[in-house]
């Protein structure tokens, strides 16, 4: 399970570099539509032969729900972003996910309430981001927003999977609402975006990694991990993903980094360390 997280972490890490290439080929939200239409298309040759079945009809309004959450909203916000915000920030904002998932599972998800310490990481993380979403040179505010709501959309579809579809397949719940995301992603291309579209070797080969790589199999073994553990502790995977977003975006696109830049992202990294870490038995005794 230790060698499937460190694998999702470099995935989705590296995917934000391959994201802002995409978006030099295609519109943002065409690029994400090809995607996840691509990582659907590979998931249902997988069920095909792995015999899944389909979704109870009961299930699939959560299913639509999920889908335009998890896949259409999130990728939306973060294609767009892309445009106008560094790959290395906007993956942090991105991946502040556990944070608002925190929240949320406190509400919602018997034995997951907050705490003192969740409290306090979820302070300090915020703080990060208000730090972070201030020292933008040369970016746009509304893009950092949008970028950061894209983590409270993914969060929310987290929380439906884990109280509403926590009977479902891990991979037919990742084959359908993936399906029903594309499906609103090209719709949404198709109705707002102009622009032209450049074919090539390269282009094709960051359809294919973001498609069947850092889609199709990094949401499963996502999926499977929330499906076998706590909501906050789940999370707890995607630590390193904004850190390999920086760094790959400082090797392959040449993007800076700034002091200020760096002190936000580690508080935002120090604040869901501290929502997620085990707790001490002095923190037990407050409790």
């Amino acid at each position: 399970m230790r060698m499937a997280m460190a694998l999702l972490c470099l995935v989705w890490g590296f995917n934000f570099v391959i994201m802002k290439l995409g978006n030099g080929a295609f519109p943002p939200v065409m690029f994400a539509a090809l995607r996840f239409l691509t990582g659907a298309v590979v998931l249902f040759a997988v069920c095909l032969i792995r015999k899944t079945p389909v979704p109870r009809r009961s299930d699939m309004k959560w299913y639509i729900i999920c889908g335009l959450l998890q896949t259409t909203f999130f990728n939306i916000a973060i294609q767009i972003s892309l445009n106008y915000v560094s790959a290395g920030l906007t993956s942090v904002l991105t991946y502040s996910m556990p944070l608002f998932l925190s929240i949320m599972a406190h509400r919602w998800i018997p034995g997951e309430r907050l705490t003192l310490q969740k409290t306090t990481g979820i302070a300090v993380g915020l703080a990060g981001l208000f730090i972070a979403m201030n020292i933008q040179s040369g970016g746009s505010f509304w893009a950092v927003l949008l970028a950061l709501s894209s983590a409270i959309s993914w969060a929310a579809a987290n929380l439906l999977f884990k109280i509403k579809l926590k009977h479902a397949d891990p991979l037919q719940y990742t084959t359908w609402q993936m399906a029903i995301g594309a499906a609103g992603l090209w719709a949404f291309s198709l109705s707002f975006e102009r622009g032209s579209v450049q074919w090539g070797l390269m282009p094709i080969i960051y359809i294919l990694f973001s498609g069947i790589i850092a889609s199709a199999l990094a949401f499963v073994m996502w999926n499977l991990i929330l499906s076998r553990t706590e909501a906050s502790k789940a999370s707890v995977s995607l630590l390193l993903v904004p850190v390999v977003g920086i760094l790959s975006g400082y090797i392959f696109l040449n993007e800076s980094l700034h002091l200020v830049t760096l002190v936000g992202i580690l508080l935002v990294l120090a604040g869901i360390w501290i929502v997620n870490m085990k707790q001490m038995g002095i923190k037990k005794a407050l409790n």
